[in-house]
């Protein structure tokens, strides 16, 4: 039998007891969650019976919640139903955890959640962006997500023309409040996506809406070298650590926070360098594939004197000495005694508030800086392709798509790390030793660079396992200069 909207209104507000009188009945056990992810084993299965009422006091990053919040598991809950549950929980426990009960008490809202966790990238951020939008349209609407989907569908089910109409109105209508508040199109394009996907996954199939273009409303610009040394120089240890892997190793933010003592311990504790680090894809953004890429001697160097520091433990006991295994995150909270690895969230603080000690912040392009935590993994790409390293090696150590022709991952890690290493990718600049390195200036000048030289050789002379050494770069200095001199003075 198939009950009618309004006969469904009419049953809900003729309960006597409230959801939430419900939820809290005397025979439902609360339990307190103090950290995130949750446990089918801890705090599921041993209520399978009664079912539970958790009550989250932490985030997945160790912090406290300000207001908790509660969640309840109802008996007997299928475990890809929990895995939906604690997606949300977890993804949402530090950004807004005040939408957890506003999604848990959503059917509509949970289904675009296991749409996110099981057919899309199970991204965090991918979830905090969808309902933050989701929500904000339902305030500007005045309705619910159900009232939404059901203004679409008939009373059998099927799809209402004159419903999806009326919602394509509305959406056209918020389009243009979006472009009245100035918001980008880029950003509008992010709020109608989110809305129309909650209408797919709820059975709806959504209209057209006609979209601004989108372009970079807020440019950014990559720093220069010498702007991230001077990052470097008002930075404590872990600040340098931060700002040197961004740079050297082209990581985006999310993904260094993720990286953990395994990835570097082989190379690091053999003394080799550059540095070589296997990203798997589940750490990626997208998780599209797994990739390698490496951080040059410098990163490395202030990644050994923050471990060192690390093993030694504050000086004023606060911290406790570690003991750094494979597991343990590269970088790390300093908020607590054990070790957790550092949010996403304090690690662009920490970029940002280097940009404003370096005196960095001043230059604005709209309503943003043109330097950004993001603007420092376009170094990384900036640098190395005017070293002259091949467009799809900068993409591949980026985590980038490339050609599914192009098998870098055959020529093998020494290979990359050999290209890597010619291009001499670098922050401190570079001191006038000797003659070489002004000879080397002329040459560049008149259009002969050094390192791009080098860098063709390494890659044409793949058999070569060792990397060229300064006595190479030398020699083909003095190459380079005789026969420019040559060219220059005998030639007619």
């Amino acid at each position: 039998m198939i009950i009618g909207a309004e006969a469904m209104k009419h049953l809900k507000t003729s309960n006597p007891k409230s959801e939430l009188e419900m939820a809290e009945a005397p025979e439902t056990p609360i339990i307190a969650v103090d950290r995130l992810p949750l446990s089918y084993e801890e705090h599921v299965k041993p209520f399978l019976e009664t079912g539970v009422i958790l009550h989250i006091e932490g985030s997945a990053w160790g912090y406290r919640i300000k207001n908790p919040v509660k969640i309840r598991i109802p008996p007997r809950i299928p475990l890809r139903d929990f895995d939906v549950i604690n997606y949300v929980a977890t993804s949402l426990s530090g950004p807004t955890p005040r939408l957890i009960p506003w999604i848990m008490g959503s059917p509509a809202l949970m289904r675009l959640a296991a749409y996110l966790r099981r057919y899309k990238s199970s991204s965090p951020q991918s979830l905090a962006t969808y309902m933050s939008r989701i929500r904000r349209f339902m305030e500007w609407v005045g309705c619910t997500p159900e009232s939404l989907i059901s203004r679409c569908l008939t009373a059998e089910g099927l799809p209402d023309p004159r419903g999806i109409q009326e919602v394509k109105r509305l959406l056209e209508e918020y389009v243009g409040e979006l472009r009245a508040r100035g918001l980008t199109p880029s950003t509008i394009y992010t709020s109608i996506s989110a809305i129309k996907t909650l209408l797919k996954v709820n059975g709806v199939e959504p209209p057209y809406i006609l979209l601004p273009r989108v372009r970079v409303v807020y440019e950014d610009r990559a720093p220069k070298p010498e702007e991230l040394w001077k990052m470097l120089q008002v930075a404590d240890l872990r600040g340098r650590v931060v700002v040197s892997m961004l740079a050297l190793g082209g990581f985006r933010i999310g993904t260094l926070c993720r990286l953990q003592y395994r990835h570097v311990m082989e190379d690091l504790e053999r003394g080799v360098e550059p540095i070589h680090i296997h990203v798997e894809s589940e750490i990626t953004k997208g998780k599209y594939a797994d990739y390698d890429t490496f951080i040059g001697a410098e990163a490395a160097e202030y990644l050994r004197l923050y471990l060192e520091a690390r093993r030694r433990g504050s000086y004023s006991g606060k911290i406790p000495p570690e003991e750094i295994e494979p597991e343990s995150p590269l970088i790390r909270a300093d908020y607590c005694r054990e070790p957790r690895p550092i949010s996403r969230k304090r690690a662009c603080d920490i970029v940002r508030s280097l940009y404003m000690k370096a005196g960095l912040a001043r230059e604005r392009r709209g309503r943003l800086h043109t330097l950004r935590v993001h603007s420092i993994r376009k170094f990384f790409r900036t640098q190395l392709a005017a070293k002259g390293v091949p467009a799809d090696y900068i993409e591949y150590m980026m985590g980038h798509k490339i050609s599914t022709y192009h098998d870098i991952k055959m020529k093998g890690i020494e290979f990359l790390r050999n290209i890597y290493a010619q291009a001499d990718l670098r922050i401190r600049p570079r001191d006038k030793a000797d003659i070489y390195d002004f000879i080397e200036d002329i040459l560049r000048s008149r259009g002969y660079l050094i390192d791009r030289e080098l860098l063709r050789r390494a890659i044409v002379e793949s058999h070569r396992t060792i990397i060229l050494g300064e006595e190479e770069r030398r020699t083909l200095i003095r190459e380079a200069f005789i026969g420019m001199l040559r060219r220059e003075l005998l030639e007619p």
